[in-house]
């Protein structure tokens, strides 16, 4: 048997020219630089976003490099919603080869404070949409014999960041998931990737720098967006079952980590991850949001 990456062969969609896409949480943050990456390489597009207020920017940059774009806002919280993204792909783009889980909702607080109104939102949007959209999207890759699914994690789901519960745990998840998914259906043209960035310079890190004054640790430094966007295409060119997106290696940490929790949830308190996201919520209470 072949091994490829830690993964098992697959028929790895190398040629992306012509294939069509469904990229959730498009009009915002590293979404638009994903739709660009994938828009240059010749893929069909469905952007979806919510409220959707920045999709037609996103999908003018995109649109007419011999690609098709669409644009649909949708409630990912909602199953019906989900639903309606999966059906309105099918019927503008013809199928679904490609289905990339890039939304994502973060509140930074200690946990004992958050509604459980955030908590089942942070759930819903960034684990369990991601989980149906694929249960929606599988039969058809399944019959044709190809398809991937990409899920943006992050590394934040390998550290355990404090002030970050839900969200971590979303984004742990994914990762477990990916790994289900290329279980149970090696051999049969469909598989999944997850992709873990660290702090990015777009989305939810640029909020909260710009509302905070807050900078990441300086060894845990923000790195480019169009270096995760690159990592998708990489993902599914390669059939790679995890890529971590840091501006510094960072394996050897998160293998300390699993060989010695205790020493890695020192190192991660060392590094400033704990104390990053405190002075975010710090400076959340005196600013009132």
């Amino acid at each position: 048997m072949n091994l490829i990456g830690f993964g098992f062969e697959h028929r790895a969609m190398k040629n992306l020219r012509g294939r069509s896409a469904i990229l959730t949480g498009a009009d915002g943050g590293i979404g638009p630089y994903i739709a660009q990456a994938l828009a240059a390489e010749g893929v069909h597009l469905l952007l979806v976003g919510y409220p959707g207020t920045g999709l037609l920017e996103v999908c003018s940059a995109v649109d007419g490099r011999g690609t098709r774009a669409h644009v649909l806002a949708a409630d990912l919280r909602e199953p019906a919603e989900r639903r309606r993204v999966v059906e309105h792909a099918v019927r503008e783009l013809g199928a679904v080869d490609v289905l990339v889980n890039n939304a994502g909702v973060e509140y930074s607080s200690p946990y004992h404070e958050l509604s459980e109104e955030r908590i089942r939102e942070v759930l819903s949007v960034n684990l369990e949409a991601p989980m149906m959209l694929t249960h929606l999207v599988l039969p058809g890759m399944l019959k044709r014999g190809l398809g991937h699914i990409v899920s943006i994690s992050s590394l934040a789901g390998k550290s355990g960041p404090g002030y970050q519960e839900p969200y971590a745990a979303s984004k742990a998840a994914l990762t477990a998931f990916t790994f289900s998914l290329r279980g149970t259906y090696q051999g049969t043209g469909v598989s999944a990737s997850v992709v873990c960035p660290g702090f990015v310079e777009a989305g939810i890190y640029t909020r909260l720098r710009q509302k905070t004054g807050c900078s990441a640790p300086a060894l845990l430094a923000a790195c480019a967006p169009e270096r995760v966007a690159r990592a998708v295409l990489r993902a599914i060119r390669r059939d790679l079952p995890e890529i971590l997106v840091n501006r510094y290696p960072m394996r050897v940490t998160l293998a300390l980590m699993v060989l010695s929790p205790s020493c890695g949830g020192w190192l991660t308190s060392r590094l400033g991850v704990h104390d990053f996201f405190r002075r975010v919520v710090e400076a959340q209470k005196r600013d009132g949001t």
